[in-house]
């Protein structure tokens, strides 16, 4: 009797812990139906656009700070590259400087010209490619910006960008004091830009392409330099290209920066200079009669 009666108070006991498992109202007893899904992760990336207070051409998450472009600023971002082939296959990003940033550079080139409305090498101002950063690259990224910034008038040869305020979207579209044009040197010899009405020596007439080489090589025959800055004066003045040509202009020029070189820029800014004769107007199109034998 008493095993009879053990059994049905342990059945008792069991029937009364499973209704206590019973689900609490309002719930379907699906424990997992009801999250939310996780969302899928998001790599960081900068926008065309964009300005920025630091002009190293870095692309860190943490020293991502635009700024307005309508305030001051170093940079301007103007199109955002995408690296593909062989080099989105590579375990780090390409090095700043390096000769694999070249097709980057190329590209961010020809996006600068559509950005400022004409070659950005016509006036003060010069192009450079920021990559993701290591880890974003390790993340998936494949980006790299396209930033331009404006050169200071009195550095010639030089590379730091210079605080401005306002975008550079279709900035050599008209006149204006970004563009090289006629000039004359100051108190240390930087080319100044002076209305071609004023008294100047020099004018801004175009650039000449050198070929692919170091820098040190590129730079050490001068001769070589001032002949092939020769024809584009000649090409602007609508002169022709033959032996008397050294004896119609003078020439100065100015190669780009060592940076800017290694950035991919092979662009050698050339001016017609007077030889000491003041002008008040342009050469531009003067043929013979601007630049007569000498």
């Amino acid at each position: 009797m008493r095993r009879v009666l053990g059994v049905t108070a342990s059945a008792v006991l069991v029937a009364t812990a499973l209704s206590g498992c019973g689900n609490p109202p309002g719930t379907d007893g699906d424990l997992t139906d009801d999250w939310r899904p996780v969302a899928e992760a998001r790599q960081f990336a900068p926008r065309a656009g964009e300005c920025h207070v630091n002009a190293e051409p870095t692309a860190y998450l943490t020293s991502h700070q635009p700024v307005d472009c309508a305030k001051a600023h170093l940079v301007e971002t103007f199109h955002i590259g995408t690296f593909t082939g062989d080099l989105a296959a590579r375990p780090i990003p390409p090095r700043v400087g390096s000769a694999a940033m070249r097709s980057a550079f190329t590209e961010c080139d020809a996006k600068a010209k559509e950005f400022v409305g004409g070659d950005w090498r016509d006036g003060r101002l010069t192009v450079q490619v920021a990559p993701t950063s290591p880890a974003g690259w390790a993340g998936g990224s494949r980006w790299y910006r396209c930033d331009l910034f404006e050169l200071n008038p009195l550095d010639d040869t030089g590379d730091a960008a210079v605080n401005r305020a306002g975008s550079l979207r279709g900035a050599l579209r008209a006149s204006t004091p970004l563009r090289h044009g006629c000039a004359e040197a100051g108190e240390w010899g930087h080319l100044l830009t002076v209305p071609c009405t004023k008294v100047h020596r020099y004018e801004y007439v175009g650039v000449w392409m050198a070929p692919n080489a170091s820098y040190e090589d590129a730079t050490k025959d001068e001769g070589a330099v001032h002949t092939k800055c020769r024809s584009v004066i000649a090409r602007y003045a609508k002169v022709p290209v033959d032996r008397m040509l050294r004896y119609r202009t003078g020439s100065t020029y100015r190669f780009p920066s060592e940076e800017a070189w290694a950035r991919g820029d092979r662009g050698v800014r050339c001016w017609y200079w007077s030889s000491g004769k003041k002008l008040t107007r342009s050469i531009a199109g003067g043929g013979t009669k601007a630049l007569p034998v000498n």
